[in-house]
């Protein structure tokens, strides 16, 4: 599953107070390939915030009943470089200006479309995430190449699935940062251990050392972080 963008499936937390907005955004940025979760109040938000995986963009209305949305804002930015998208009244420009100057990505106006909603998400995830120039990662012996899917290990062309080819390119993309089961379940099949065994992932990290290994059983590239998950060494 992709985002509306074409890339990787992307989690948004709505945080809002309105359960109309909430079931709007949830069923129209569903539409768009995009996995929602909401938050009705700050606490809640807080601890979705916190929750692995995090939310890789979040919807915050400026406006929430009993708490402070701009103060949310201003929390999330003292730990977290997460994206924010305000929701914001039509009349409230010191409050766009604020939460501009707080660290806010971007703000929509009430009453909003979801098509607008969808285009600015769409903008800001590609500013927070560029596609990097050379879509090429050489690592001498092995090379991977997002715009072909091509996978080379001393030239030779290894033939993977397009699932494989994935999680390989997203372990690439972040060379020696190590990463769950959990994390990578969200970010490469847009799923999570509630739905998916998270074994898919030991069974597919085993294929694609089988195809770019030496020896699978004493991998140089992709190495397991026991108790924790995978990290690719370049």
């Amino acid at each position: 599953m992709t985002s509306a963008a074409g890339g990787p499936v992307a989690r948004v937390l709505v945080v809002d107070d309105d359960p109309a907005i909430r079931d709007l955004l949830t069923a129209g940025l569903a539409e768009d390939g995009y996995r929602v979760d909401t938050a009705p109040d700050v606490p809640t938000a807080r601890t979705k915030l916190a929750s692995t995986p995090s939310p890789e963009l979040v919807i915050l209305d400026i406006l929430l009943a009993g708490d402070d949305g701009l103060g949310l804002l201003g929390d999330i930015r003292r730990t977290s470089s997460v994206p924010v998208i305000l929701l914001t009244g039509k009349g409230r420009e010191t409050d766009r200006i604020v939460g501009l100057k707080l660290g806010a990505d971007d703000y929509v106006v009430k009453p909003f479309s979801l098509g607008e909603l969808s285009a600015r998400i769409e903008s800001v995830l590609r500013r927070a995430n560029p596609k990097p120039a050379n879509p090429t990662r050489d690592f001498g012996r092995l090379a991977v190449d997002t715009a072909t899917r091509e996978v080379r290990v001393d030239g030779e062309v290894r033939e993977t699935t397009a699932k494989e080819f994935d999680l390989l390119a997203f372990l690439v993309n972040s060379p020696r940062q190590v990463f769950s089961r959990e994390q990578i379940l969200d970010h490469v099949w847009g799923s999570s251990s509630e739905w998916q065994d998270s074994a898919t992932v030991t069974e597919h990290i085993r294929r694609i050392r089988k195809k770019i290994e030496d020896d699978p059983d004493k991998p140089r590239w992709i190495a397991t972080v026991r108790g924790v998950g995978y990290r690719f060494e370049p």
